[in-house]
């Protein structure tokens, strides 16, 4: 058994005891660059910390666990905003149910937290929810996917998904160009459709994608998750049978289930394969394929963005400024090392080189998730 399925077994344990379905339940209380204008507390705040506790409440509506990605998302802000840290974290997995998102924020504003946090599964539908946040008195924080329709929030932390998708497309025209592939005729199982990620990386890539001629034979999606991955792949497999040598999955995930699919229809794949394997997220599961050379590469969404949530909370609450766009550092990962970097133009219209990382075993010992 690979170590990959292994650590999908582990999380799935994981996920079946500690997370709590939106829908029918109750929320859980835990324990446990880029910048724009700037907004401060005095603006956004109501009410300084929790009525009598001396914690600052939080309401928190996630995604849900539709990954390996989303369960480290999902600990990163559990373990940051946590009691002996000073907060009071009311958390919902929404189990990728937009209606039930909905109805978690407006629970939460009908229990007046001190502050709401939204990792959007989709990007629209969001401004009427927001206005009622906003009447209320309670600041919104999103996290990780954005929100298209309105800005009725005061900050944003995350990854910029197109740059991610632009990466990635350099990064195959470098590959091809180094290799001498003259040809690329490519699959790609997109994430959620609608969600700021799926947006991002498709839109980010086709730029790349279609600058170069390049034959994107089919775009669908995949869910974000490895049964849906593999669902889509075993019927790329059958419709394009020998028409294909690019796989493009929108998370590792995703990238398991197109693997085992292409395994039962007899399709070699990744560094000594005849597909080239293209990921996003860059788990440590992820990682282990990459370095297997069962990847040929991973773009690096990075999950961890609890601490840089707790930090701007304890400074709205501080009445100091804060930065309404923050990004997460991230990486690119690579198997080969005879591409030491790719240049492309980012989302600003700016030409950027960056470092190519070849993965190591101690890379993924020291991985966080």
């Amino acid at each position: 058994m690979k170590l990959r399925k292994i650590t999908a077994l582990f999380s799935a344990l994981v996920i079946a005891v500690g997370l709590t379905a939106c829908a029918g339940t109750t929320t859980e209380t835990t324990t446990a660059e880029g910048t724009t204008q700037a907004t401060t507390a005095t603006e956004a705040t109501a009410a300084e910390t929790t009525k009598g506790s001396g914690l600052i409440t939080v309401g928190f509506a996630q995604v849900g666990h539709e990954s390996d990605w989303r369960t480290a998302s999902t600990n990163s802000v559990k373990a940051a905003l946590s009691k002996d840290n000073g907060f009071d974290l009311q958390f919902v997995d929404c189990d990728n149910d937009s209606a039930a998102q909905l109805e978690a924020v407006r629970n939460f504003i009908e229990q007046d937290v001190d502050y709401i946090v939204i990792d959007p599964i989709v990007a629209t539908g969001w401004d009427t929810v927001l206005t009622e946040a906003k009447d209320a008195g309670i600041p919104v924080i999103v996290l990780d996917r954005t929100i298209d329709d309105s800005d009725k929030y005061v900050a944003w932390i995350g990854s910029e998904f197109t740059n991610e998708g632009l990466a990635a497309g350099a990064w195959l025209q470098a590959y091809a160009e180094l290799k001498g592939i003259k040809e690329l005729n490519i699959l790609v199982i997109e994430g959620t459709t609608g969600a700021s990620a799926q947006i991002g990386r498709t839109d980010g890539f086709k730029k790349i994608a279609d600058a170069n001629g390049w034959n994107i034979l089919d775009s669908q999606s995949g869910e974000f998750t490895q049964d849906g991955g593999q669902a889509v792949m075993e019927s790329y497999c059958k419709s394009y049978e020998g028409k294909f040598n690019v796989v493009v999955c929108q998370n590792d995930n995703e990238a398991f289930g197109a693997e085992d699919a292409m395994d039962a229809a007899g399709v070699t794949y990744g560094v000594k394969g005849d597909v080239i394997l293209i990921s996003f997220d860059s788990t440590k599961a992820g990682l282990t394929e990459l370095l297997a050379g069962n990847f040929n590469s991973d773009f690096q969404c990075n999950p961890l963005q609890g601490p840089s949530l707790a930090d701007l909370l304890n400074k709205l609450v501080a009445g100091e400024t804060v930065d309404t766009k923050q990004f997460m550092p991230e990486t690119w990962y690579v198997n080969e090392p005879d591409l030491k970097s790719i240049t492309y133009t980012n989302v600003i219209d700016k030409s950027v080189t960056e470092d190519l990382v070849v993965v190591t075993q101690d890379m993924i010992d020291n991985a966080q998730y």
